[in-house]
């Protein structure tokens, strides 16, 4: 049997599976100012004694202050762990996990971007499953057990990491970044507040919020997996970005425009939570596990370059999307260019570059193996790649941070 029959008799099973799973959309308050009510939520589901997890750059500019402060006045306790490296480790965790033992946390509160809020999932799933190692816990449906209470506030408007099932962790032994996939680490509560983004640097919007549209629209060209619910999400998350993330790239006080990217990641996230992502993320994760790469501008910079390589096989579903953002074509390899362009136009108005240039020809052949390993059977992607396809996408990206 080929590899790539193997993989679309794998993904025909999962379909199927994938109805039994326990999908879910977290509870969440949304506005201006929600955050003043977290005390009150936390109250309401019996967490008194909390372990908030941040990054040390949000509590330098004291972003976690209000919140915290809240807290104090509610007579909730809580133990702050911020000390996390931008990509979380397993070490990280590790520390996290002590860190909730010794304080005899209750609960978990993520405050932040995608990187405190999977570093909280894998400290959860740790919690749960105390005898397993991070390294145990990545890949499919190996936590299968409650976790304590999560409370996600994300501060950032791109990894939707609040309302997924994946949490990204790199192992601190060999530097190889993979997930933990499991409905039991989804957040059961979210607040999404746009004051809380207000003060993101314009590069962090632009990249926080292109990775919210490489969610959206790799689940969306996947499509196997999805069900109605996540390929209207995907559409929605595409037309709000398309709406508001040059507006709050270029006027971070944009109230509006801020929400409405809070709402497009929380979709996003939604979306490819059930529906996947593809080799954007595939080969994205590799690049940040051995170069430090940005999660986000990872998956700004190869998006497009994917898209164009699957051809034929996207132009009906890239096609669609440009209909929700009303981008005009004759035809749907027509619109699917242009929405392609679109994306290549948005990313060259935020300075996002074309190419990457760290990539090392003798690490070639590890990235292809990392990235292969991930996607492949698990990824409903529209073309199966094989060894000579990755080659050309890296290729691609040199060429153009060349140019």
């Amino acid at each position: 049997m080929s590899s790539k029959v193997f993989c679309r008799i794998f993904q025909a099973v999962m379909k199927v599976g994938n109805y039994f799973m326990g999908y879910r959309m977290p509870e969440y308050i949304e506005g201006p100012g929600s955050i003043k009510r977290m005390p009150e939520l936390l109250r309401s589901k019996g967490a008194d004694n909390v372990l908030v997890v941040t990054d040390e750059g949000l509590v330098k500019l004291g972003l976690p202050n209000g919140m915290l402060k809240a807290m104090d006045e509610a007579g909730i306790r809580y133990t702050v762990y911020s000390d996390m490296l931008p990509n979380p480790t397993s070490d990280d965790v590790e520390d996290g996990v002590r860190m909730y033992r010794e304080n005899g946390c209750a609960a978990i509160v993520a405050f932040g971007g995608g990187t405190p809020i999977d570093c909280a999932k894998a400290i959860g799933a740790r919690i749960a499953r105390p005898r397993k190692t991070v390294a145990q816990l990545q890949g499919i449906l190996k936590v299968m057990k409650k976790i304590p209470p999560f409370f996600a506030v994300p501060t950032t408007s791109g990894t939707g990491s609040e309302t997924t099932v994946a949490a990204v962790i790199t192992d601190s032994a060999t530097h190889r970044k993979a997930s933990i996939n499991d409905p039991h680490i989804i957040p059961g509560y979210a607040i999404l507040d746009p004051e809380l983004t207000i003060g993101l640097p314009p590069s962090v919007t632009s990249t926080t919020g292109m990775d919210a549209l490489c969610h959206a629209v790799e689940a969306y060209t996947n499509h196997t997996y999805c069900t109605r619910l996540e390929n209207d999400l995907a559409k929605k998350a595409v037309r709000l970005i398309y709406d508001n993330l040059l507006k709050a790239y270029q006027d971070g006080s944009n109230l509006e425009a801020r929400q409405n990217m809070q709402l497009a990641a929380f979709y996003a996230g939604r979306a490819f939570t059930r529906g996947c992502v593809g080799y954007v993320h595939a080969v994205g994760h590799t690049l940040g596990g051995l170069y430090g790469v940005s999660h986000g501008l990872a998956m700004a910079v190869i998006l497009p370059h994917v898209m164009r390589q699957f051809g034929s096989a996207v132009y009906k579903r890239l096609a669609e999307l440009a209909d929700v953002c009303g981008i005009e074509g004759s035809t749907d390899r027509e619109k699917a260019l242009k929405f392609i362009e679109w994306i290549e136009q948005l990313k060259a108005a935020m300075d996002i570059p074309a190419g990457l240039d760290v990539i090392k020809e003798e690490d070639i052949p590890q990235i292809i193996e990392w990235a292969s390993k991930e996607a492949n059977p698990l990824y409903p992607v529209p073309v199966i790649w094989q060894e000579a396809d990755f080659r050309k996408l890296i290729t691609t990206l040199t060429e153009a941070a060349a140019r």
